[in-house]
């Protein structure tokens, strides 16, 4: 599998602060955060939803934690919510659709020993 294109335009990365990122770019702490990202720029970049919508959905899940505990991690947990809520609020994916398939990669997980590669679960 390749890598996830996570080549960020700049207008962009200038309408959304507090992304993570070191001067060559976006900085993920785990596998799940690149993938999410690329997955919200390559939905964009097919028309799926503006900027102006993704930006405004990201800074109202961003809100909605300002007070929680934060590790580092909150950034990309609110981007993952953001997303679920957007594809959802679009009819790409429905919210039943979108549990099952979380239950079937956490299943996957459960049953992966430990060091193993995740296998993803048939559809």
């Amino acid at each position: 599998m390749n890598p996830p294109d996570t080549t960020l335009p700049r207008w962009a990365a200038a309408a959304l602060p507090g992304l993570p990122q070191d001067g060559a770019g976006p900085v993920f702490a785990e596998p799940w955060q690149a993938h999410a990202f690329a997955l919200v720029l390559q939905l964009h970049a097919r028309g799926a939803f503006s900027w102006d919508r993704w930006t405004h959905t990201l800074a109202s899940e961003l809100r909605a934690h300002e007070h929680d505990a934060d590790d580092g991690s909150r950034y990309y947990e609110c981007w993952l919510s953001a997303l679920e809520r957007i594809v959802n609020e679009l009819g790409i994916v429905d919210r039943p659709a979108l549990a099952a398939r979380k239950a079937a990669w956490t299943e996957a997980y459960r049953r992966t020993p430990h060091g193993t590669p995740v296998i993803a679960p048939q559809e």
